[in-house]
């Protein structure tokens, strides 16, 4: 076998490989974004003192994240929301980290007044993520947390 023929088919090897190692790549790579580590934390007024409500993501897509829209509601009302109301609420403070990663921080300040009418118990945190594609994921449950006076 002459060298030259030897040399052209190392190079149709190494590209077919590489093509097929794109395509397990690519195959394996999320095709929309994630909602990872959701966690909600309530923290009630005291005396004179504002409370807080903090919901925490990390949220990742190989585009980027364009944000992430947050609600927060009691079961007790039963409201579970679908991902085209969630379009409509407000969005999460997101900082973009490394390798298509954003921590996403909603933050609520709950005076006393905010707390009269707030059914105690378990309450939902439901998050729709949007990729800098476009892609959406909708994570109806994104956290739990209790709400106690």
């Amino acid at each position: 076998m002459s060298q030259r023929i030897l040399i052209t088919s190392l190079i149709g090897a190494v590209a077919i490989g590489a093509v097929a190692a794109g395509g397990i790549a690519l195959a394996s790579a999320p095709a929309e974004p994630t909602v990872e580590n959701g966690s909600a934390r309530y923290a009630a007024p005291s005396g004179s003192g504002a409370g807080s409500f903090t919901f925490t993501a990390d949220v990742t897509e190989d585009s980027g994240i364009d944000g992430l829209k947050v609600v927060v509601w009691p079961a007790s009302s039963q409201l579970d929301p679908t991902e085209a109301e969630m379009r409509h609420v407000e969005s999460a403070d997101c900082r973009n980290a490394s390798g298509g990663t954003a921590r996403c921080t909603y933050t609520l300040r709950i005076t006393k007044k905010d707390t009269a009418g707030m059914a105690e118990g378990t309450w939902y945190v439901s998050a729709l993520a949007t990729a800098g594609d476009g892609d959406t994921t909708f994570a109806p449950r994104a956290a739990t947390f209790e709400v106690t006076r």
